[in-house]
This record gives C-alpha cells, structure tokens and sequence, in this order.
C-alpha cells in the first residue's frame, strides 16, 4: 500500500472501491481525523496540522493498518432505480446507440441487464459514479460538457454511470432521468445514494415518470 503524507492529508492508495470504503470506515473511528474521504483507488484522512504533527498521524495510520482492516461492508441491500431512456429524458441516448451501432432496444437490455455497485460519491453533491457498466456501452465524456444538467439524470461516460443527484453542469452522455428522489432536502441523510450500495436499473415509460 502506498502512503504519501502531504501537509495536513495523508493518502493511502488501494486495490478497489470496496477496499477503499471499508478502510475509510475503519479509519473513520479514530477521532483524530478531521475527515475521511474514500475514493475510487485510494483514501484520503485530512488532520488539524495546528494540533499533532505529520508524523504522529502517521503513526496513527500504521497503527490502523496493523489492527487489521476488517472487510468490505455487505451489499445485501439493492436499490432499484426506475428510468426513462431516451427521448427529452435521455437526450445523448440515440447518438451513443449511433456510434455504439446498437438499438434503442438493445442499449436499454444491456445498461438494464445486471446489477451495479456504487464506487464512489462526489464531484458534486450526490454524484454517484456507479461501477459495473457492460463493456459494449463504453463512451468517453462529451467533448463540450453542459451547463446544466437536470437534477435525477442518468449519464454514462467511461466505463461508468453516473447519477445526478442534484442539477449541475456536466459531461458525460445522457441516456435517461429517473424519478426517484435522489436528494431529499428534509432526510436526515439527504442524499439516498451512498457508496457500497448496489443499484439496479429499471426501465419505465415515458408516461410514468410523474407517478
């Protein structure tokens, strides 16, 4: 495991998103950290350099390392996500279908056809990079990102897809929207969507997107 310590963080590379959330957690009992923040390969823990020094978080660190990083949390729990594709939904959907050379038909089958695991959340509030997507729907991010993109907007870009869960500028291909409410701004957890969940994708029509 690689280790750099920069300053008032620390990062610790690692194999995989569920690595890198199960040591997050387990970092996340010490209060000594200001903020533990688990990435796609790699955790971030941010100290208060005004109150321990670099190398007693470091210690601190090696310390974690050797109890012993318990594994990875359960993904007994799927949430399946209803979406529209396509159409004022989705509007990148028939040019993706286009340069993929796949029907409407068959790009939903596949983008629907297994389940999914939350990597990562970020970028904006909410943003879900969702991991898992079949190989046969890659597409890099758009070369000219939009301004705004809709709140519950389902895009895919690099082997991945993303979930908006709050409206934002962004670039990656819009395939459909869902209505599920992916933020709630009087939760308690506000956003629904947290990393290690597992998703699932179901298409909807277009006339059952306001029920």
């Amino acid at each position: 495991m690689l280790i750099r310590c920069v300053d008032d963080l620390i990062s610790l590379s690692v194999d995989s998103p569920p690595d890198a959330q199960a040591l997050a957690a387990h970092l996340r009992k010490d209060d000594i950290w200001v903020e533990v923040v688990a990435g796609i390969d790699s955790v971030v823990a941010q100290f208060d350099a005004s109150t321990i020094d670099a190398a007693t978080a470091r210690r601190r660190i090696d310390e974690a390392l050797a109890e012993g990083i318990p594994p990875p949390p359960g993904r007994e729990k799927l949430l399946e996500i209803p979406v529209v594709y396509g159409g004022e939904y989705g509007p990148d959907l028939e040019d993706v279908c286009r340069e993929l050379g796949l029907s409407f038909d068959e790009f939903v089958t596949l983008h629907t056809g297994n389940d999914y695991a939350v990597d990562m959340v970020g970028f904006t509030p909410g943003f879900a990079f969702v991991g898992g997507l079949n190989k046969r729907l890659n597409v890099p991010r758009r070369e000219q990102p939009r301004q705004r993109v809709e709140a519950g907007s389902i895009g895919i870009a690099d082997g991945r897809t993303g979930l908006y869960a709050l409206a934002s500028p962004g670039g990656w291909s819009l395939i459909g929207r869902t209505p599920y409410a992916l933020f709630d701004a009087n939760a308690v957890d506000p956003f629904s969507i947290q990393a290690g969940m597992r998703i699932r994708f179901i298409a909807i029509r277009a006339e059952e997107f306001s029920q």
